[in-house]
């Protein structure tokens, strides 16, 4: 299957425990006999470059094994399997950006920082569309993951706002840079599914919509400029919506800080409360 193809893989539907022991180094290595050169972080690698060039479709242990040139026995003694593979791959692939981020502070402020991480997070769904085809709503934490939330919780630090409510910030904030990304890459996966471009497509309606439109039932589209809809959705570079309305979205969060400075007491108590992050919130970590 190609990375056109439509299979949704599921977060964390192997063994947990051994998912997780293997994020976080903490289980055993790997059994009698490994193979000298291969590595947990060389299986990672190679299954997230099979998934890059041709989706999730393609991705197998045998298929794995092969690119790097062992048994698929080999690749057992250190995952026990794709699902568990796939949950280190989500992780690997969501580590912070190597030319970093800016660091959150009173000098930089917050929206630097998130508006910085959206753009990351962004380029992240460009280089790997494949992350669009898994179900994250039970997702493993990994370091990697962790390392994105604990950015952005703490260029929310000193805006007043309730630990709950930088969670459901970033819930919100994630959900627009996912969604815009997805719109994005279904448009090109379509062109590359049928054939057809984008332009011809809506050509191809144009008869029959603009006689409905002409018809007095919708007088605001009626309304519109004819190249509304025209151009490209985007793509690695960003898109007009995404620039658009990630500005528009961070205004409103200023807003939203601002109302809170406005109404906090003079000296407002901090957090200090450290518990596991709530159920799922590594998404919001855009």
């Amino acid at each position: 299957m190609t990375r056109s193809g439509t299979s949704t893989e599921h977060s964390g539907s192997g063994d947990l425990s051994r998912s997780l022991e293997l994020l976080w180094g903490t289980g055993d290595r790997p059994g009698r006999g490994p193979r000298p050169g291969l590595t947990l972080g060389r299986i990672v690698a190679a299954a997230v470059a099979v998934a890059d060039a041709e989706g999730l479709g393609a991705l197998s242990m045998r298929r794995v094994a092969a690119d790097l040139g062992v048994g698929t026995m080999s690749l057992y003694r250190y995952v026990p399997g794709k699902a568990e593979l796939l949950d280190l791959m989500l992780d690997a692939v969501v580590a912070l950006p190597a030319d970093g981020l800016p660091e959150p502070g009173p000098d930089t402020g917050w929206r630097p920082a998130l508006e910085a991480l959206a753009h990351a997070t962004w380029r992240l769904h460009q280089e790997h569309p494949w992350l669009l085809r898994v179900d994250q709503g039970r997702p493993l934490l990994g370091p990697n993951a962790l390392d994105r939330l604990e950015y952005a919780v703490r260029a929310l630090a000193g805006t007043g706002l309730a630990d709950r409510e930088k969670i459901q910030l970033l819930v919100a904030l994630d959900g627009f840079v996912t969604g815009t990304a997805r719109t994005v890459l279904n448009s090109a996966r379509a062109e590359q599914r049928t054939g057809v471009s984008d332009a011809d497509f809506r050509r191809a309606q144009e008869p029959a919509l603009g006689q409905a439109v002409r018809s007095g039932r919708y007088p605001a589209l009626a309304g519109l400029d004819e190249d509304v809809f025209g151009g490209a959705p985007g793509d690695g570079g960003g898109s007009p919506a995404f620039t658009l309305g990630l500005a528009a979205l961070l205004d409103g969060f200023a807003a939203v800080v601002a109302d809170r400075a406005a109404t906090a007491p003079a000296h407002p108590p901090e957090g200090t409360h450290h518990q596991p992050p709530p159920h799922g919130t590594h998404r919001a970590a855009t």
